[in-house]
């Protein structure tokens, strides 16, 4: 609530006695009980004619104080050196595909704008298959699809000649313009560019893997 909102506190002492009563609640009888008793001052409130706006903004309750964050695993400096390549070389890709023929298109802003949150993903959290693990499914947003190319041609996956071929499939051997597992079954796990249907795709993916663990398949 913004400050032209904000109500004038009258009597502190006042407020203090209350704060001081919610806080006993709490620790003598729990959390229900509390939200049983603000509840019940909420309605009486609306009874009595009060007017309480709705605010759909919350106090951060989840927040980790700084303090208790774990320091960064990795190399900062050198992660985003090499985002800015892969975000430079994707921005390309597609402007080089446009020179061609303007009809192919392609998303520039989608990838930019999550480029470090796949960073992030890609160096520290996601996991490849192995023996011991089966990998992790990740549904990657499809308009993003030209920053995956540009990073598998930093890591070696992709030539220049691959990029050259984006969004061009009908010759064969060109990249897919999203995530396209027929086309590209090497590269594209799951067919997640419907903003609708990807989503929630990983749902029914998630029950259909737990399915199979308690099967023990």
């Amino acid at each position: 609530m913004n400050a032209v909102m904000q109500p004038q506190d009258i009597d502190s002492q006042e407020t203090q006695e209350w704060l001081e009563a919610m806080a006993a609640v709490i620790e003598h009888e729990g959390i229900e009980r509390a939200h049983f008793l603000l509840e019940q001052l909420i309605e009486e409130a609306r009874h009595a004619g009060a007017n309480l706006p709705y605010s759909a903004n919350t106090a951060y309750v989840n927040t980790i104080p700084a303090h208790l964050e774990k320091p960064n695993p990795g190399d900062q400096s050198i992660e985003s050196r090499i985002r800015s390549y892969i975000r430079w070389n994707a921005a390309a890709m597609v402007v080089r595909a446009n020179r061609k023929s303007s009809e192919l298109g392609g998303h520039l802003a989608s990838f930019a704008s999550a480029a470090t949150l796949y960073d992030v993903g890609f160096n520290h959290f996601w996991r490849s298959p192995t023996p011991e693990h089966g990998g992790d499914m990740v549904f990657f947003q499809g308009h993003s699809a030209p920053g995956m190319y540009a990073r598998a041609f930093m890591e070696g996956r992709l030539s220049e000649d691959d990029l050259e071929k984006f969004r061009q499939e009908v010759d064969g051997n060109g990249l897919s313009s999203y995530p396209h597992p027929w086309l590209m079954p090497d590269f594209w796990q799951f067919p997640t560019v419907s903003m609708g249907l990807g989503p929630i795709m990983s749902i029914y993916q998630a029950r259909f893997m737990k399915y199979m663990q308690h099967r023990n398949l």
